[in-house]
C-alpha cells in the first residue's frame, strides 16, 4: 500500500510536470516502478500512463502544434528514437549514459541562463537535431528530456513548444506500444493495479498542469524547462 501511494504521488507530479514542459512522465515513473518490478517491465508498464497522459495533453493542445517543427524536427526525432530503441540492446555502455547526462546538464544550464534563446535551427538544422536527439534518447530510453533540450532552440511560444513535443511523443508511443504488448503482455496484466493507479494519477496531474501552463510567462517557461532538463541530467548521472 505504501508503494502504491508513493507511485500515485509521483504519477500526479509527473503528469503535472509533463503538462508544463512536454516531458517527465517516463523520467519520473520508470525508475520508481523499476524498484518494484524491474527495469524491463517498468519501461513497458510506464508506457501505458505515458500514452494516456500524452494523448490527453495532445487533445487539449492539438491546435497549438507547430506543423513546420513537427514535419522536420518531429519526424526525425521519432524516427531516430525508434532506431535508438532498436539498438539499445547493443549500446548499454555506462559511458553513453554519462555523455547523455552531460548533454542534458549543458543544455539545462544554457536554458536557465538564456543562452539557448540565441540558438535557432533552420530547416536543415531541424532535421539533424531531430534525428540526433531522437537517436540518443532511444539509446538511453529517455527521449523526452533530450527532445525538450533540442527544442529550446526553436523560436516557438510555450503552448506550441509543449504541443509539438507532445505530438512527437504520441507518435513514438503508438509505434512502441504494440511491441510492449506482445513482449510483456502477461507481466503487465499481473501488475494492472499499479498501472491503473499510475494512469489515473497522471491524468489528474495533467489536467492540473494544463491550467498552470497558461499562467507562466514565455520567458520564465524556458527557464523552467531548462531547470527540469538540468535536474534530469544530474539525476541520470548519479542514479544507477
Amino acid at each position: 500500500m505504501t508503494f502504491a501511494v508513493a507511485l500515485a504521488i509521483a504519477a500526479f507530479i509527473a503528469g503535472a510536470i509533463a503538462a508544463v514542459s512536454g516531458f517527465g512522465i517516463g523520467s519520473i515513473l520508470t525508475p520508481l516502478l523499476a524498484l518494484s518490478v524491474g527495469v524491463k517491465i517498468a519501461v513497458a508498464a510506464v508506457s501505458i500512463p505515458h500514452v494516456v497522459g500524452t494523448a490527453l495533453r495532445f487533445w487539449t493542445m492539438r491546435h497549438r502544434v507547430d506543423r513546420e517543427v513537427l514535419k522536420t524536427f518531429g519526424v526525425m526525432s521519432a524516427a531516430g528514437g525508434l532506431a535508438g530503441a532498436l539498438l539499445q540492446a547493443w549500446s548499454s555502455s555506462p559511458a553513453l549514459r554519462i555523455v547523455f547526462s552531460a548533454i542534458l546538464i549543458f543544455a539545462g544550464i544554457m536554458g536557465i541562463i538564456g543562452w539557448s534563446d540565441r540558438l535557432r535551427f533552420g530547416r536543415r538544422g531541424a532535421w539533424i537535431a531531430g534525428g540526433v536527439s531522437g537517436l540518443l534518447g532511444g539509446l538511453i530510453g529517455n527521449q523526452g528530456g533530450i527532445r525538450a533540450a533540442a527544442m529550446l532552440a526553436f523560436d516557438v511560444p510555450k503552448e506550441a513548444f509543449v504541443a509539438t513535443a507532445t505530438a512527437v511523443a504520441l507518435i513514438v508511443d503508438f509505434v512502441r506500444m504494440p511491441v510492449y504488448a506482445l513482449k510483456e503482455g502477461r507481466a503487465l496484466l499481473a501488475i494492472w493495479p499499479l498501472i491503473a493507479i499510475a494512469t489515473t494519477a497522471v491524468v489528474i496531474g495533467t489536467i492540473l498542469g494544463r491550467t498552470l501552463l497558461g499562467r507562466i510567462p514565455d520567458k520564465l517557461f524556458r527557464r523552467i524547462v531548462g531547470a527540469l532538463i538540468l535536474a534530469l541530467g544530474v539525476a541520470m548521472l548519479i542514479v544507477r
